[in-house]
């Protein structure tokens, strides 16, 4: 290790252009930052992180740490981070094992303070996570979905893209594309027509999708029912294919339509 003033940098660390490093930071052996990225105070980039151009990682976050795995045993393995990522105070973001080598960040996510990621997640384009959500291992959320403050995700979990997730959400299952979830237990509470249409989907899109979910969530049909009448009855569609391919591969289950607190079945598949 070499020692810069008040820093302390490998000399194995790449440094991009134009990189900014602030006072008491700490960065590791194979460590690839790229240009015009500001790391700021008391940061720590351990080893194996691959950082992209024009990201910011504010003070106190801890990027690459190994995995809180009883199964890792050592083995080499890196956190990879897009473009133009964003990583707020005192974030924590593990790297991978060898079940997959590797945690991903594309670009233009933004993780705001003490988010946790845990190893071997993927986060699509255009994710956001608000303060204090903690997701554990092998969770994979798509492009441009959002997370409320305080949500908690269960291992192994998928959330579809687009999606977004009211805050102290307990996610334990799979979270399906272009929706709302909210409530206890986590269901379905409306399609992210906000969101889609900030996302450039045009109206006919967001009725496309609104009609899948009616078979899905709203008419009382179970999920195989559903499946069989949106085929049958809805034109194909980008965003229909999506959707049912999504379900159809879910292995920990998807959330269910919302029902009122004395059992009465409002949407969704099931009643008592």
């Amino acid at each position: 290790m070499s020692t810069t003033g008040l820093r302390v940098i490998h000399p194995q660390a790449k440094i991009g252009q134009r990189v900014t490093i602030e006072p008491f930071v700490t960065i590791g052996a194979n460590v690839e930052i790229g240009d015009d990225t500001w790391i700021g105070a008391n940061a720590t980039i351990m080893e194996g992180v691959k950082i992209g151009k024009n990201c910011k990682i504010f003070p106190g976050a801890v990027v690459g740490a190994i995995p809180q795995d009883l199964k890792f045993d050592g083995e080499y393995s890196t956190i990879e981070i897009g473009n133009t990522v964003t990583i707020r105070e005192y974030c924590t973001l593990n790297r991978g094992t060898k079940a997959n080598d590797k945690t991903v960040i594309e670009d233009n996510c933004l993780l705001m303070a003490y988010v946790h990621v845990a190893h071997d997640c993927i986060l699509r384009e255009g994710v956001v996570l608000a303060n204090n959500v903690n997701l554990a291992g092998h969770i994979e959320i798509g492009k441009f979905c959002t997370l409320g403050g305080l949500t908690a995700v269960h291992q192994f979990v998928k959330i579809g893209e687009y999606s977004m997730l009211g805050g102290g959400s307990l996610v334990r299952k799979d979270v399906p594309p272009f929706i709302k979830a909210a409530r206890e237990p986590l269901a379905y509470a409306g399609v992210n027509s906000v969101g889609l249409r900030r996302n450039g989907f045009s109206n006919d899109q967001i009725h496309a999708i609104q009609d899948v979910y009616r078979y899905l969530f709203v008419k009382g049909f179970n999920t195989t029912q559903a499946i069989k009448k949106i085929k049958k009855n809805l034109p194909n569609s980008a965003e229909r294919k999506a959707i049912l391919q999504f379900i159809e591969a879910s292995k920990r289950g998807v959330i269910r339509g919302f029902r009122q607190l004395n059992g009465t079945k409002i949407n969704g598949n099931h009643s008592k």
